[in-house]
């Protein structure tokens, strides 16, 4: 199975390779668009069914993790701890997380003996496959393109079927439309901190803090910008309120938005009149410097 990090760029690992042995990539150095065709199609009838579950490493997206803890009914702390295992996705420790894995093994955790336990709201990672996408970002532009390109490991029995598809049917036929337009904001926010150099510099504590509570735990989110802290500094309308209280798709397109003005400075959000002169006058009067919920940097 690949691995999904947050521009969808793959990497894996066969059974039985060690990470002292050369391997193959198997990603083909092929660049595809939305109409480019290719051969492949994954059923029960082809003997390597399951296969990639049973060997994965799958980085988790924002949307991925929202989709299943609501089909989990739990809370996004709950699930995260019950589900998954944190990595740092980079020397800054910007913190990500992976699938969790059944004990002892590398095969996924929802594997049953009939499949995907959680099909209907399956990760990005597994709905590409066997595709990649990546987001690019050429020199001097702040567009950022798709990019897709064919994922082939040497296990994998689907790409000997007669099946062609194009890339845009293949990303309909999966569900990943959705997919791709709830985690494209935050691809981008991973994808200008990587290319953005020492411009970008190191998050503070606070800040990394804040990025994992956008990305991972929306309940705890919702609650921060409920709180009186956070409505003392941003302007938010009442139906603005509402809606972000009520539809979860929005609260992480939201989250999103603040994410941007965590990291990178950037003023998305309306600020109410003389909010920083009030949050300066109660930082005076507690030289602790304890941070308070409107801080967000």
């Amino acid at each position: 199975m690949q691995k999904d990090d947050p521009q969808n760029a793959p990497e894996t690992k066969s059974a039985g390779e060690t990470s002292e042995a050369p391997r193959p990539s198997p990603v083909r150095p092929v660049r595809l668009h939305a109409g480019s065709k290719f051969r492949f199609d994954c059923h029960r009838g082809v003997p390597c069914f399951n296969a990639c579950c049973k060997n994965i490493d799958i980085t988790l997206l924002p949307y991925d993790i929202a989709r299943l803890k609501r089909r989990a009914g739990m809370t996004s702390a709950r699930w995260v701890g019950a589900y998954t295992v944190p990595y740092a996705m980079d020397a800054h420790d910007l913190p990500g997380l992976k699938l969790a894995t059944k004990p002892g093994t590398a095969e996924c955790v929802f594997l049953t003996e009939d499949g995907c336990g959680v099909y209907d709201d399956r990760p990005s990672a597994c709905r590409y496959y066997a595709l990649g996408a990546m987001g690019v970002r050429r020199t001097a532009s702040a567009e950022v393109e798709d990019m897709y390109f064919v994922v082939k490991e040497p296990h994998c029995k689907g790409h000997d079927e007669p099946r062609t598809t194009t890339v845009a049917q293949y990303r309909k036929e999966q569900g990943l439309e959705q997919y791709d337009r709830m985690n494209r904001e935050w691809r981008d926010i991973i994808l200008k901190k990587r290319s953005g150099g020492p411009g970008v510099g190191r998050p503070s504590a606070r800040s990394l803090q804040l990025f994992d509570m956008c990305s991972y735990d929306l309940d705890n989110f919702r609650d921060f910008i409920a709180s009186d802290g956070f409505n003392e500094v941003f302007d938010l309308g009442a139906d603005e309120r509402a809606a972000l209280a009520e539809d979860e798709d929005k609260l992480l397109l939201f989250a999103c938005k603040f994410l941007k003005e965590v990291l990178f400075g950037e003023m998305r959000i309306p600020r109410k009149a003389g909010a920083r002169e009030k949050r300066m006058a109660r930082r005076v009067k507690s030289p602790t410097g304890a941070p308070d919920t409107s801080d967000t940097r």
